[in-house]
């Protein structure tokens, strides 16, 4: 039965004969029986339409691609075309270009800037090129075109009269880690809220009140050698010496680092404070691309600040804090109650503060060590005020003394460069054409760094000896630098606490000058550029003290 089941036709086959015929026709490809060869019919069958299928979709996949090409081509073209009106409205044309082998990736460029950062020449670099090609110059590095300026012109634009067009760019992003938001990484109304919580501490009667600061010179002293003529390296302790100010000032509390012990709470915030500026450095190079840099040490400094700070600010919202002496979280805390608002503002004053007074001093004595006739002429302003009380006004009333850190800060500016982003489509006033008088285009988002260090250097504004570390230029009345003197930033974002950074530098020489009469260095090291959140320099300030003539 099996077998007879099996048995075909004969009438049957010659129909299958028939359709095998009218198959082969069809497919022009293969022959096809229905029997017994079924199986292969339908797998070509499944292939024919798999190719179908694979070819629709190939075509959709091209004609996609077409519509997006033709899409940021039209874009392209459009945006093109509303940059040359703009131009054309505006007067722009380009300034001079950094010289480069290619101007599209700028590989070479970033190279450059690695080795000049490693040779602790980029603000010398800098400043060259400034008076070689002119004071605005573009270029490309990574694949992004840069504009640099230090034209005092360009600067007050900047900062001051087209304010509004320009902004701090995504600083949340390499300083995140420490600052979570606050006055130094905002823009706008954020900004405009975080300046308001800040303002009330730096108003003259704060500034003016000196009384904690014998007691941070007093640790000062202290670790300089009591034996005339031994050397001392006065950059870290001027460092140790500021933190503890400021902490003060800040918190309320001084972390006392300058005679902290190791391993002590207040010598692991030092520690690691000292190692997240230097890593927040880098950082801020790399923009918004910091994310690529991996450090668990700095995480772990991230986290000892933070926890240290932290324990601060609860115990004052918890009311539990009964500080004696005006600082800087019992003013925020009375309007703000976020803690991490609380801290990130805090922080990024402690930021500032620190570097800025630290750097200022140890420049001041390093040059005042090279320059004996500098040291005497001060000394005998100094020596005029003894027997007074060393209050704000005998301070603000001390010529010589005034310039003395007003050149320090010219040649040594805190803050040696930074930069702003484009917010909108915008110009700089002068920098473009062959004269370099044109306005120069800026389009959104474009990076504009500015380099205070050499402004401050340019023989145009400050003459021939602009290099020359000579105070005697900021007797002549005549002198008005205006937009070309910006230790302290300027325009509405001008620092807040320049009047109390000044006081406490003027405050600490004065002290140093009264109790040691004569000061020589100690090294024949130039000065050497280390750049972190501010400037220092390299070698440090190593002098040597007499307590007498």
């Amino acid at each position: 039965m099996l077998d007879q089941s099996m048995d075909i036709p004969t009438s049957a086959h010659s129909k299958l004969v028939s359709i095998h015929l009218e198959i082969k026709l069809f497919n022009w490809v293969s022959e096809v029986t229905v029997l017994p060869n079924a199986p292969d019919a339908m797998a070509v069958a499944d292939h024919t339409m798999a190719s179908v299928t694979s070819s629709s979709r190939n075509q959709l996949i091209l004609g996609a691609f077409g519509l997006i090409t033709l899409f940021l081509v039209g874009r392209f073209i459009a945006r093109q075309l509303e940059i040359r009106a703009f131009k054309r409205k505006h007067g722009c044309l380009p300034p001079p270009r950094e010289p480069q082998p290619e101007h599209i990736i700028g590989l070479a460029a970033w190279n450059r800037l690695r080795r000049e950062r490693r040779e602790r020449i980029t603000l010398k670099e800098t400043t060259r090129r400034a008076k070689e090609l002119g004071y605005t110059s573009s270029l490309v590095m990574a694949g992004n075109r840069f504009t640099v300026t230090c034209d005092p012109v360009n600067l007050k634009a900047m900062l001051a009269t087209n304010f509004n067009d320009f902004g701090l760019g995504a600083r949340d992003v390499p300083l995140g880690p420490v600052l979570n938001g606050g006055i130094f990484i905002s823009d706008g109304e954020a900004w405009q809220h975080s300046r308001a919580l800040i303002r009330p501490a730096f108003t003259r009667a704060q500034v003016a009140d000196l009384s904690s600061l014998e007691e941070h010179t007093q640790a000062l002293l202290s670790r300089i050698p009591k034996a005339d003529g031994a050397t001392v390296d006065l950059k870290p302790l001027f460092y140790n010496m500021t933190l503890d100010s400021a902490t003060e000032f800040l918190l309320g509390h001084s972390v006392h680092s300058q005679n902290s012990l190791p391993g002590s709470p207040a010598r692991n915030f030092l520690d690691a404070f000292d190692y997240a500026e230097e890593v927040l450095q880098k950082r801020s190079e790399l923009g918004r691309f910091a994310w690529l840099l991996r450090d668990k040490k700095f995480d772990e400094a991230c986290k000892t600040i933070k926890a240290f700070t932290d324990g601060f600010i609860q115990e004052v919202l918890r009311g539990e804090n009964k500080m004696t002496r005006y600082n800087l979280l019992g003013e925020i805390a009375g309007a703000c109650r976020d803690p991490t608002q609380i801290r990130s503002e805090i922080l990024g004053v402690l930021l500032a503060a620190r570097d800025s007074n630290a750097s200022v001093l140890g420049s001041c004595f390093y040059e005042m060590a090279r320059n004996q006739s500098i040291w005497n002429k001060l000394m005998a302003e100094v020596e005029s005020v003894d027997g007074r009380e060393l209050d704000y006004e005998t301070l603000k009333d001390m010529k010589y003394l005034k310039a003395v850190l007003n050149e320090t800060l010219r040649l040594f500016p805190p803050l040696a460069r930074n930069v702003r982003y484009a917010r909108k489509d915008t110009v700089l006033p002068r920098g473009g054409g062959p004269d370099k008088q044109a306005p120069v285009f800026i389009a959104k988002d474009t990076p504009i760094f500015y380099c205070v260090y050499a402004l401050h250097r340019l023989p145009e504004f400050w003459g021939p000896d602009a290099d020359v570390f000579r105070p005697e230029r900021w007797l002549d009345e005549k002198v008005k630098p205006g937009w070309a003197f910006l230790p302290f930033n300027g325009g509405p974002r001008i620092c807040l606490g320049q009047q109390n950074a000044l006081i406490e530098a003027s405050y600490t020489i004065v002290r140093l000058m009264q109790e040691f009469k004569r000061i020589e260095p100690r090294d024949n090291m130039p000065w050497t550029e280390h750049l972190s959140i501010g400037m220092s320099n390299e070698y440090g300030c190593k002098v040597a003290f007499w307590r007498s003539k």
